[in-house]
């Protein structure tokens, strides 16, 4: 790691190492459980929702049927879109390190966690301490709590090591040891209302000192002689408080505005991130996080943006930053990321916007994009900005905000619309079928061959099938687990029973793909090109001083004939791992990597 004056900037270039970043995301709470005596209780999940947790409550089995609600739930007499959200399966940091050789032998060369800090829900982006890692991630959720009640959490000087923090610094550690970068989310707009200044601010009112961190208005109650306070709940929700924009610009949804967060909540923010960046303070990071996901981009002023960017590459000049930049008007108007991007504040973003294109292009459902609406559409995104930004831009198939890959797939819909059963009752939430299975599989070659980093969405390499949240959000597959049979959400047109099992094939068939971008460079380092000439099959070359691909992918039903000027070359890779001469034309349904 090195340390350096740099000033935030057009030129400032993203790190080599997200640029060949193999991406793995981890849902901390659904990915595994490594230790029963941490597990969530009611009072961790206190005010995690508008929902008290009922008394009766428990953590759920991890192989439980999905869209079966538990006994406590249906007590409650709601629904399971409801319930769903109260529940917690108990993953942890162990979960973590007990699979660090799974993600080794997969390939991974990057993990992307999602929210780790103390928070009550099972996302953690209802933060209670940024400084503290989720008491129930650790060893000793108690003895973390009583530690935390010590500090006085706006003076660094006062905080301390949890058993939390230092099992994420070890899991820092391994990863690191198999040179696995480590990026973290974090939310920058909005806090929990467990959150310590806000939990005293609205206490004291008034009469606290954190008045100047949130959007907050104090009104006398109707005898006028009892004061309440009012705040701003990030997109209207009650129990995420914004936390206050200064001098801000009109904010135009989707559109980047100027203005800065106020001192006091910056410095703290700075003071997290050394704490992560550089955990024992010796100025070589080599113990802290890589890069940071920055949730909700938008919302936040530019302003702050650039005096974080400045603050962060002073400690690590090769400290990558993401941000999520999505919908300036849902569901079909995207961002446009490049003030974001070409103005030197994020290395580059969560590329949604290169797959609502690739997913038009390769299903032909109901946004469906033609072949050569898909070149211009790609180039007009990446081409617009350097290489270098090009080649990090994390290019991502699902998330924690979408459905599964497999399951995106197996529907018609438009992107991100009506995407789960209680919004659209033929929503198909089944495992793919044979014919999905080979779209998928060129999809993914597409993925894994083109300009930008490869992200998958923890699971769906093992054929976990999921609406949008929450169903995107089920324990993992593992396979020393024997799973209830799964059986459709209540409200679905079609019944249905599975065994969730991991699908090895396809875990095969990634490790493939990773293989061939890790044995080809050219794939991470070069320059992409479409072949202009008349054809109805997509190709297009990755290309450097020294090295030249040609991928080419059939996406319809019947054979076509391939351009002579492309097939000349060494054929390293075949979707169906066919290894016999082409005869000049391309088989349905198939795709080919070529080596001149």
């Amino acid at each position: 790691m090195q340390k350096g004056n740099l000033t935030a900037g057009f030129n400032d270039a993203p790190p080599q190492w997200a640029r060949e970043a193999i991406w793995y995301q981890i849902f901390v709470e659904r990915f595994r459980r490594g230790n029963k005596k941490n597990d969530p209780t009611q009072a961790t999940c206190d005010k995690a929702l508008i929902d008290p947790i009922p008394g009766d409550w428990s953590v759920t089995p991890w192989s439980h049927n999905w869209y079966a609600q538990e006994d406590w739930a249906k007590n409650t007499g709601l629904d399971f879109y409801r319930t769903v959200q109260m529940r917690r399966y108990g993953g942890d940091l162990d979960g973590v390190i007990e699979k660090i050789p799974y993600l080794v032998d997969l390939g991974i060369t990057a993990v992307y966690f999602n929210p780790l800090n103390d928070a009550p829900s099972l996302h953690k982006y209802d933060v209670r301490h940024y400084h503290h890692i989720d008491i129930t991630f650790g060893d000793d959720p108690d003895g973390d709590s009583r530690m935390m009640q010590t500090e006085q959490p706006d003076d660094p000087t006062t905080w301390l090591w949890t058993s939390a923090d230092l099992k994420f610094l070890q899991v820092v550690r391994l990863l690191h040891s198999h040179n696995i970068k480590v990026i973290v989310d974090f939310s920058w707009n909005h806090t929990g209302i467990t959150f310590w200044a806000f939990k005293d601010l609205n206490i004291k009112l008034s009469a606290s000192n954190y008045k100047e961190w949130y959007n907050i208005q104090f009104v006398k109650d109707q005898y006028g002689n009892k004061e309440q306070l009012l705040y701003s709940g990030w997109e209207g929700i009650s129990t995420l408080p914004e936390l206050k924009k200064m001098s801000a610009t009109k904010k135009v949804p989707g559109k980047p505005y100027e203005g800065n967060l106020s001192e006091p909540v910056k410095k703290h923010i700075f003071d997290v991130c050394m704490k992560w960046m550089d955990p024992h303070g010796d100025g070589t990071c080599r113990d802290g996080i890589d890069g940071m996901r920055l949730d909700v981009a938008e919302h936040i002023p530019l302003g702050f943006w650039r005096e974080l960017r400045k603050f962060v590459k002073n400690i690590n000049s090769e400290f990558y930053m993401v941000g999520e930049n999505w919908w300036e008007q849902w569901p079909h108007k995207l961002m446009d990321t490049t003030p974001w991007v070409n103005t030197g504040i994020f290395d580059a973003v969560m590329h949604y916007q290169w797959f609502k294109l690739a997913r038009g292009f390769f299903l032909k459902g109901d946004d469906a994009v033609s072949l050569e609406a898909f070149k211009f559409g790609i180039d007009g995104l990446f081409k617009k900005f350097p290489l270098s930004s090009q080649q990090a831009m994390m290019n991502v198939a699902a998330s924690h905000d979408t459905p599964r890959i497999w399951t995106s797939f197996q529907n018609r819909n438009v992107y991100k619309y009506k995407c789960k059963p209680s919004e659209d009752a033929k929503y198909n939430t089944k495992p793919p079928s044979k014919s999905v299975e080979q779209l998928v599989k060129l999809f993914l070659l597409h993925q894994f061959t083109f300009i930008g980093a490869p992200h998958i969405w923890n699971g769906d390499e093992m054929g976990m099938v999921g609406a949008d949240d929450p169903d995107n959000r089920k324990p993992l597959w593992w396979d020393d687990i024997v799973f209830e049979p799964e059986t459709a959400y209540q409200g679905s047109a079609e019944s249905y029973t599975f065994i969730p099992e991991v699908k090895n094939s396809y875990i095969d068939f990634y490790k493939r793909l990773i293989g061939l971008r890790k044995e080809n460079p050219v794939l991470s380092q070069g320059d992409y090109s479409f072949f202009d000439g008349e054809t109805s099959l997509l190709i297009y070359s990755r290309k450097t001083d020294i090295a030249t691909i040609f991928v080419i992918i059939n996406t319809q039903n019947s054979s076509q004939q391939l351009p002579q000027s492309v097939v000349d070359g060494t054929i390293i890779f075949c979707t169906e791992g066919r290894d016999q001469p082409l005869n000049g034309t391309m088989p349905p349904m198939s795709g080919i990597v070529i080596q001149q």
